[in-house]
This record gives C-alpha cells, sequence and structure tokens, in this order.
C-alpha cells in the first residue's frame, strides 16, 4: 500500500521533471540538435563569410552578389540518392508554387560540398534534372577547401563520409536575408508555404 507522502513526491519528481525538460528544450520547442541550431540562428543572424563560388555555366559569383535579395540556399552532391534528391524536388516545388503565386520572388542556390566529384558537368546535369537555370536557382560549388570549410562552419552543416563513396549529413533550408544574412535555418521537408511564410517574417 502506498503511503500518503509517496503520491505527492511523485508528483513533485515528474513535475520537476517536465519542468527542466522544458527548460532544456526553451519550453518545449527544442527537441533535437538541429531545433536548437534553428532558434539560435532565428534569434541570432550570421553574417556570411566572404567566399567565391562557381555555379553549374563556369561562372565566378559571391555570396555578396545576392545582397539586397532574399535567398534559399540547401547543401547536396550530386550523387546523392536520397536527401539531396529531396532537396531538389523541394525547390522545384518552389520554382513551380512561384510561376502561380504572387508572393514576391526568392533565388535558390545549392551549393555542393563534394569538391572532388562536384564539377561543372556534374552540377550542370543535377540542374538539368530539376529544371534549374541561372539566375534563378544556382547549383554551384566552392572554388576551394578553404571556402568550403568557411560555408560549413558558418552554416553548421556536418558531413561523414559513409564509407561507400558518398556522405551523412544534416539537411536544411536555409534563407539568407536582403541584409546578406543567414536568418532562418528551416526543416528540409517544409513546403512551400512554409518556405514564404519565413520569406515574409524576415521582410517584416
Amino acid at each position: 500500500m502506498m503511503s500518503r507522502g509517496f503520491v505527492p513526491l511523485l508528483l513533485f519528481v515528474v513535475a520537476a521533471g517536465v519542468g527542466a525538460l522544458a527548460f532544456e528544450t526553451e519550453g518545449f520547442r527544442v527537441a533535437t540538435v538541429d531545433g536548437a541550431r534553428q532558434l539560435d540562428i532565428e534569434r541570432n543572424p550570421r553574417s556570411l563569410p566572404e567566399v567565391q563560388l562557381v555555379d553549374q555555366d563556369g561562372r565566378k559569383f559571391s555570396l555578396e552578389s545576392y545582397r539586397g535579395e532574399p535567398v534559399f540556399v540547401d547543401f547536396i552532391y550530386t550523387r546523392c540518392p536520397t536527401i539531396c534528391s529531396l532537396l531538389g524536388d523541394e525547390f522545384q516545388r518552389v520554382l513551380e508554387w512561384q510561376r502561380s503565386s504572387p508572393e514576391p520572388h526568392v533565388r535558390l542556390l545549392s551549393i555542393s560540398f563534394d569538391l572532388e566529384n562536384d564539377d561543372q558537368e556534374a552540377l550542370r546535369l543535377y540542374g538539368d534534372r530539376y529544371e534549374a537555370h541561372t539566375p534563378q536557382w544556382r547549383i554551384a560549388a566552392p572554388s576551394n577547401r578553404r571556402d568550403l570549410d568557411a560555408l560549413r562552419k558558418t552554416f553548421g552543416l556536418v558531413v561523414i563520409p559513409d564509407g561507400m563513396g558518398g556522405f551523412i549529413h544534416n539537411s536544411a533550408v536555409y534563407l539568407i536575408d536582403g541584409r546578406g544574412r543567414l536568418a532562418r535555418a528551416l526543416d528540409s521537408d517544409s513546403s512551400p508555404d512554409l518556405l514564404f511564410h519565413a520569406l515574409k517574417e524576415i521582410r517584416q
């Protein structure tokens, strides 16, 4: 038989545990490392590194060249059979959404982190797969390893070789605002309307 003092003690322990979980997860808003990263970027937009990229047409450009207009960014490698295909499908849906929506248009940028394999031809073929054309949607790669490392640090990109020639990597859709800052990190499976909702928020 339970003692009279056991039930209040049990309720206190449960309440304390729930309170601690709420505190650690920012009131249950953060349950994962990615969630914590998303919230940190939203609260503290990050300056972008000065890096040079080369797109599927062989043109060199910098992130600074987008200043004044928002950009959705994802990170891919062109041989990826899973996550990157989903990201490509998502950006393609954004293009289709914009063709039939009065929503303000936004640029798209897919950046490859596979410098050894993703040359201009590979980037072009990836773009052709999703009907990506410059300047609306650029498929690009950093010019060198140092620039890639700077992007990985700023965006919180984690890339691990899978031992079979591919990579395991985290995924998100990032939003660069018109001031040239990393302003949002959104779930990679976000629908176009959720992406455009985030776009409206940074424009307010």
